[in-house]
């Protein structure tokens, strides 16, 4: 599908639906109106409640059965009301992921949903980070979802109940991860306090003791049921990896190819060491003397997020035109730091207007304030351009090809965090990282993406370890991780929390990288040159993998 047409296309009955759906979705998730930049919720939050998690399921059914319906009535003549190339995307895509949705519904996914990282006790923190400040208006929307904080925890408390009444309770460790989460959030310091509105309004402290009371109750009657076991098992793991890399992932066969990889870079390594310091220097000394290296030392948080947005301008100002048609509205991004201080780096796209322009986001953890370049520039590649930003602004940008949950709902981990590792390996390609230090960052940053391939689907599925000396437990893991990464103690302990508790996510950025490869690969083979391949292949916005291939090749 391309969308060259001198024709201005006509919105469909599928994208009136659509339109519908999206409204009535933010009506029942306040927060994702806000992370889409929809109005007119700013102080409501939902509350996480079985009836919640329901009513979602159930609008996703009817929306389905929407598309059916429409389906039903499309022929082979020229009514207005039959689906046209694009119709036929939409459809197919919303099938897919409103169907996993009921799936994971049906299960009783959502009622569990407990985790370091994508959770409700994380959704409710995070949305306060989207919301303005700037005017009187702003800050009443802050105070009035601050002040729906209790009532949301305790909606989520009656899902976490009920699931546990069923003998489906999160591991022990996420459970003591977010209780130390949402201590955080009740004690002095929190940042809650920082989010524009005094910190001594009563909205500010109700919201706090809420997170103070959601921990005790964590501690004192979820966490004696908690599983000792941090293994989902090969059936639920199935489940969240077409979820996240939306295909149908052979886990043994890449199980076997994030291996190879891991070997294959920790190689390539080797030689960067050698060639910088001399032979004997192992990879781990090569990090420690690229720390030491002052070429590539930061001092101070303030420096940090200098370096990130200088990085990220330059990058815009220099592929913008040779190797990306970047619209103007992508060419502004802002750099931010996370006030959480949980080691996570992300970015946030812009609101569907740009009013809101797009972030990425530094998550420092307390107490650290050296940072080190030649480890981190391909991180800003990777959330900013020709990243996320670029990807999502892209997404945003074809607002007359693309309906409003094509461009604000419609995420798949597999595309979008695929196409983010892309795009750093495309920097390379491009020259970006000549500097041998650079060039041991990307792959130190390639080799974990492989590892977690590796650690993800070993752990969860209860495979042997490479050495073949027992199956993957959390202390094999975590001795893995620190041996693929140059990442620091705080980080790293983050990260491996997050793959213990978030399945299928982690393995979907490099599983996703390959089927790009694969699919640029196919498309040159055609006779598309890379810039168009990128330009038609965005054009689409985050879908899953498999209809992407369809759609884009012959």
């Amino acid at each position: 599908m391309s969308f060259e047409s001198s024709e201005q296309r006509s919105p469909s009955l599928l994208d009136a639906s659509c339109e519908v759906f999206v409204h009535d979705m933010a009506a029942l998730s306040p927060t994702d109106a806000t992370a889409w930049g929809i109005p007119g919720f700013e102080g409501e939050l939902e509350d996480f409640s079985p009836e919640h998690w329901e009513s979602v399921a159930e609008r996703c059914r009817e929306m389905v059965a929407d598309i059916d319906a429409f389906d039903d009535s499309t022929d082979d003549s020229d009514d207005e009301d039959d689906f046209d190339e694009v119709d036929h995307v939409t459809a197919a895509v919303l099938r897919d992921r409103l169907c996993l949705i009921a799936d994971k519904h049906h299960r009783g996914e959502y009622l569990r949903l407990l985790n370091n990282i994508e959770s409700p006790v994380q959704t409710i923190r995070d949305t306060f980070l989207l919301m303005p400040s700037d005017t009187d208006e702003e800050r009443d929307a802050i105070r009035t979802r601050l002040g729906k904080v209790a009532n949301s925890l305790e909606g989520y408390r009656e899902s976490l109940a009920e699931s546990a009444a069923h003998g489906k309770v999160a591991s022990h460790r996420q459970v003591d991860e977010v209780i130390s989460q949402c201590e955080d959030l009740a004690d002095s310091g929190s940042m809650l306090e920082g989010l524009g509105v005094d910190p001594r309004d009563a909205e500010v402290a109700a919201a706090k003791r809420a997170f103070g009371e959601m921990a005790d109750w964590l501690g004192e009657q979820l966490a004696p049921h908690a599983s000792h076991e941090d293994a989902v098992g090969r059936e639920r793991y199935e489940m969240f990896s077409h979820e996240f890399v939306g295909d149908v992932v052979d886990l043994d066969e890449a199980y076997c190819w994030g291996l190879e990889q891991v070997r294959d870079i920790a190689a390539q390594q080797q030689g960067i060491a050698t060639q910088l310091y001399g032979e004997g220097t192992s990879v781990k000394q090569a990090y420690r003397n690229l720390n030491h290296e002052e070429r590539y030392r930061i001092e101070g948080v303030d420096a940090l997020q200098q370096w990130m947005q200088e990085t990220a301008d330059k990058a815009i100002a220099e592929l913008d035109g040779k190797h990306f048609t970047i619209p103007e509205e992508v060419r502004t991004i802002e750099a931010k730091i996370d006030p959480s201080g949980t080691g996570g780096i992300f970015y946030t796209p812009p609101s569907d207007d740009f009013v809101r322009p797009g972030r990425m986001w530094w998550s420092v953890p307390e107490g650290q304030t050296v940072f080190h370049t030649w480890q981190e520039l391909t991180t800003v590649f990777h959330e900013s351009v020709p990243g996320h930003h670029l990807q999502l602004g892209q997404t945003l940008a074809e607002g007359d090809d693309l309906n409003l949950w094509r461009r604000v709902a419609c995420w798949n981990s597999g595309h979008g965090e695929g196409w983010a590792l892309y795009a750093e390996s495309l920097m390379a390609e491009l020259g970006y990282h000549e500097d041998p230090g650079t060039r041991m960052g990307l792959l130190d940053a390639r080799r974990l993406r492989a590892a977690r391939v590796v650690l993800d689907i070993g752990l969860h599925l209860g495979k042997k370890n490479p050495e073949g000396t027992g199956v993957w437990d959390y202390s094999y893991a975590k001795s893995f991780l620190r041996e693929n990464t140059a990442m620091d103690e705080a980080n790293l302990q983050f990260e491996l929390l997050r793959y213990l508790g978030w399945p299928g996510q982690a393995p979907s950025y490099a599983i996703g990288e390959r089927l790009w490869h694969q699919l640029r690969h196919d498309a040159q083979a055609q006779g598309m040159s890379t810039r168009e391949f990128h330009e038609q292949a965005l054009s689409y916005g985050s879908i899953p993998m498999s209809i992407l291939r369809e759609e884009l090749l012959d």
